[in-house]
């Protein structure tokens, strides 16, 4: 069986040989959290041991440390539970404030409280490079009735398509003058950008912010959501009083305990391992517009560029090209990629976070997303350059013939 040149790292990542030891050896041991006999005890000292371990590596407090199943849980928590608690604290606070760059997870939770709760959305205006400026930020809080009607802002600290990076500390800071929370789902940005996260609710930080496991080393269906203390979102679900009563469940030790040593693993290793796969990153754009200067580069790109663009992240728009037809001759060459997120995966429609960003609809069908890893090599590079001249080929002719 021939090997598969995986650039698929934004949709999910190889689990950290460490987090395999520490959940294969936690899963060995009996014992549920909420128990008060001895092994409930143990059970629930590896449970707080890791939040703390979590909330030190984050620079937070371990109470505003939230367990979850993943970012689309911390996000729908987020963003439906504040929206809630906010319009029964105060009847008036019936909008939200987002932009058409974020995760389904955000999307069709607004969509849900529109459909069913009677709530507003003003959309952010991006940059055709996906940037949310704060005086774009201000102008949508200034609709309506002004922030006195806004029950939350949402925007994605680094986008899981185009890979740009939001200036977060500074919309943190325009919400924090109106009195307005603000959510955003750093998913992708845990491991690649700095998050600077002290003082959550305070200041330039954020008063939410969704994160999860398997992005990052971790195992699948374990993540979190990080509430700063005076945020008190309704919780989705009922039955217990577990994670302050947001996440009610019996906690799964084992995965709790792989995602602390993958969080830890994360924010130690970010600054070595964005500039290893930004040099990768740079090398497939380059090597791309090399073979065809016709392609496009979504999102902000210059060589080099940790800050601005998620290192790992190389987003192409390919003229006359269609993206299935790109993604099924790559993977026939061995090479697994995406056009965006995997959440979406065989939707036929163009990437919403183009149309957001004003490309047209016609270039945004050939989109193409590679994304690199802990495990990606410079031979990943190579075999995807080799292999990209016929399926860009191939695609156009199959689009023209269609």
């Amino acid at each position: 069986m021939s090997t598969t040149t995986y650039l698929d790292h934004a949709a999910t990542t190889s689990v950290l040989p460490e987090v395999v030891e520490v959940v294969a050896r936690v899963m060995g041991q009996v014992g549920n959290a909420s128990s008060t006999h001895g092994p409930g005890r143990h059970a629930r000292s590896t449970v707080e041991e890791s939040r703390e371990d979590i909330a030190e590596a984050l620079g937070v407090h371990p109470t505003e440390v939230v367990f979850t199943s993943g970012g689309t849980e911390s996000d729908n928590i987020a963003v439906t539970g504040s929206f809630l608690a906010r319009r029964a604290a105060d009847p008036d606070r019936t909008r939200v404030v987002t932009t058409g760059l974020e995760h389904h997870a955000v999307l069709d939770s607004v969509e849900h409280l529109v459909a069913g709760h009677g709530a507003r959305v003003t959309w952010v205006e991006p940059t055709s490079e996906g940037v949310i400026t704060p005086q774009a930020l201000q102008a949508a809080l200034e609709e309506g009735e002004g922030p006195a009607d806004v029950a939350v802002v949402s925007v994605m600290w680094a986008n899981n398509e185009i890979g740009t990076v939001q200036d977060i500390p500074a919309l943190a800071e325009v919400c924090r003058a109106v009195g307005v929370p603000l959510h955003t789902d750093a998913v992708q940005a845990l491991g690649q950008v700095e998050l600077p996260l002290a003082g959550l609710g305070s200041g330039s930080a954020p008063d939410l912010v969704a994160l999860t496991g398997h992005k990052i080393g971790g195992p699948v269906g374990v993540g979190l959501l990080l509430a700063a203390r005076g945020q008190k979102p309704e919780p989705a679900l009922r039955g217990g009083g577990q994670e302050r009563g947001l996440r009610p469940g019996t906690l799964p030790v084992a995965s709790i305990a792989g995602l602390a040593t993958a969080v830890r693993y994360a924010v130690e290793h970010r600054a070595e391992h964005a500039t290893r796969v930004a040099a990768l990153r740079d090398s497939i754009i380059e090597g791309a517009l090399g073979l065809d200067p016709s392609i496009v580069v979504s999102g902000p790109w210059a060589s080099g560029d940790t800050t601005r663009r998620l290192p790992g992240n190389a987003h192409l728009q390919v003229p006359g090209a269609d993206s299935d037809a790109l993604l099924y001759l790559l993977d026939t060459a061995g090479i697994a990629c995406s056009a965006g997120s995997a959440c979406t995966a065989g939707v036929t429609r163009p990437s919403h976070v183009l149309l957001a960003c004003g490309i047209p609809e016609d270039r945004a069908r050939g989109a193409l997303r590679l994304s690199l890893g802990r495990t990606s090599t410079e031979d990943d590079v190579a075999r995807l350059l080799a292999a990209l001249p016929d399926a860009l080929q191939r695609a156009r002719l199959a689009r023209a013939a269609s």
